[in-house]
């Protein structure tokens, strides 16, 4: 059988990428197409066969690649996918508005409907001059994302969160899949430390601002790792508790979760693979009260919620957290079902159960 991978854009590093990796080991042998490819910025990628759009030599789109958002929709229309037998889309943005021929079962593994055209549209354009200009760009995007919706043969998502976004902005049915999470079972011997820890990049919705205003004021030392383009903007402005790791390597970011009193998780994420992983290494999560957060914590028991999306929300779930504790035990046993290995068979069964009911369709 002859299968393609297809992604938006291989230009950085996150729990995207940790899937597609996950697909790469079930499909070694399968190509993965995208819009543009940054070897600087996606060292990982180099195992992959990667074959680009035509976006690939415009300038800039390797690294700015929203500054072409309105030449996506043609740069996966132009991919042909000519005598594959499946092809998988793992898609947060256009890469689910392939084309793909009769005999060629496209199946699309969905990270969220598009953020900044529907569930996000208010946190990326809040500016009201630039909603404004954007309206013609973001009326067509949303009109061949409507279309694009319609291509994939069968869907799965990422949570019950992005399950119920894709029934309501696609009218899609999908089978939930939980992701992969990194650090199941390896050995934690590290004592906790007196720092929290946030794992994210800097983009609106992360609602990074909130921690930051928090632990400006409350004096508490706090770790943020993620490499991105807010990073340089952060660390002229902060007090000396608050420390920007930037990038980190996976070693790195398993001994930081292993050592930090609790995740900060302070925005809805459609699943929040980082709460997952910090889990499974033992630490609670303080999170907000809303999307993935709700599938992956159980409160009281493996972390915490806030209920509002404001540093005073944050302020107190934080002094209730700090008076009571937290078995790291059970805290792992729970991180268990987010495992690699579930998320295989679970994956491959969903290939296989939407091969044969391709194969009776056509």
């Amino acid at each position: 059988m002859k299968v393609a991978l297809v992604y938006d854009r291989v230009n950085k590093w996150g729990g995207a990428e940790r899937v597609l990796l996950a697909l790469h080991k079930m499909f070694p042998r399968a190509p993965l197409f995208t819009s543009v490819y940054n070897e600087e910025t996606a060292g990982w990628a180099g195992i992959f066969d990667i074959k680009t759009s035509f976006l690939q030599s415009f300038p800039l789109a390797r690294r700015k690649h929203e500054l072409y958002a309105t030449f996506m929709p043609l740069a996966f229309e132009s991919l042909s996918f000519d005598g594959y037998d499946l092809v998988i889309s793992l898609s947060s943005e256009a890469s689910k508005g392939i084309i793909t021929k009769p005999g060629t079962c496209h199946i699309c593994y969905c990270l969220t409907p598009t953020r900044y055209l529907w569930s996000g549209y208010g946190d990326y354009f809040k500016n009201p001059l630039l909603r404004f200009l954007s309206k013609p760009a973001v009326s067509y995007l949303k009109s061949w994302d409507l279309v694009a919706s319609q291509r994939p043969d069968y869907y799965a998502s990422i949570s019950k969160e992005v399950a119920g976004r894709v029934r309501k902005y696609y009218g899609r049915d999908s089978i939930i899949i939980y992701p992969p999470v990194a650090g199941i079972g390896r050995n934690v011997n590290s004592k906790k430390e007196d720092f929290y820890l946030l794992v994210s990049r800097p983009v609106p919705y992360k609602r990074i601002d909130i921690a930051i205003e928090v632990f400006k004021n409350n004096g508490k030392k706090l770790k943020i790792v993620g490499a991105g383009l807010g990073e340089r903007f952060l660390k002229g402005s902060l007090p000396n508790n608050i420390e920007v790791l930037g990038d980190v390597s996976d070693e790195a970011l398993f001994d930081l979760y292993q050592r930090a009193n609790a995740l900060i998780f302070p925005g809805r994420e459609d699943f929040g693979l980082v709460m997952a992983e910090a889990q499974s290494f033992g630490t609670p999560v303080v999170a907000f009260g809303g999307g993935g957060a709700l599938e992956i914590i159980e409160e009281g028991r493996t972390g915490e919620f806030f209920n509002k999306h404001d540093s005073s929300s944050l302020q107190a779930t934080l002094e209730m957290f700090d008076k009571k504790s937290y078995n790291s035990e059970y805290i792992k046993e729970r991180a268990l079902r987010f495992g690699p290995q579930r998320f295989e068979k679970e994956f491959l069964n969903f290939v296989e159960n939407s091969l044969s009911a391709y194969s009776e369709k056509i």
